[in-house]
């Protein structure tokens, strides 16, 4: 069973739901990010980078025009939006198999007309 896409998820941190693991899931989260920082600023980018074990926590993003890197303390963050499409949605094994097997139901047999074959 494949994991639903984490798109469109605009999670709040809280003692359940700490800051750490939301930025987990937004480092492996394959479209972009929007960082909404404690400033009420936000920035729009691919987070690509992060650093818990460092006496300052961090992130590192490239922004949606590719400038950056840009570093983002863990203490700046609000919350981390899943706003950007997931262009591996959908991409597990199992769809990939479902996507092939509707494939071949849909082929048309191939037309027997007749025709002798080529001699050698």
């Amino acid at each position: 069973m494949e994991e639903p896409s984490l798109e469109g998820w605009n999670p709040e941190p809280s003692d359940a739901l700490p800051l750490a693991r939301i930025v987990d899931r937004a480092f492996d989260y394959r479209g972009n990010t929007t960082i909404v920082k404690t400033d009420g600023t936000q920035l729009e980018g691919y987070l690509f980078n992060r650093n818990e074990d460092v006496p300052e926590p961090f992130v590192q993003i490239f922004d949606v025009n590719g400038d950056g890197p840009v570093r983002i303390r863990y203490s700046e963050i609000r919350t981390i939006r899943f706003t950007g499409r997931d262009p591996a949605a959908g991409s597990s094994y199992a769809a990939w198999l479902r996507r092939k097997e509707d494939a071949a139901k849909t082929v048309d047999p191939p037309v027997d007309d007749d025709r002798p074959s080529p001699e050698r």
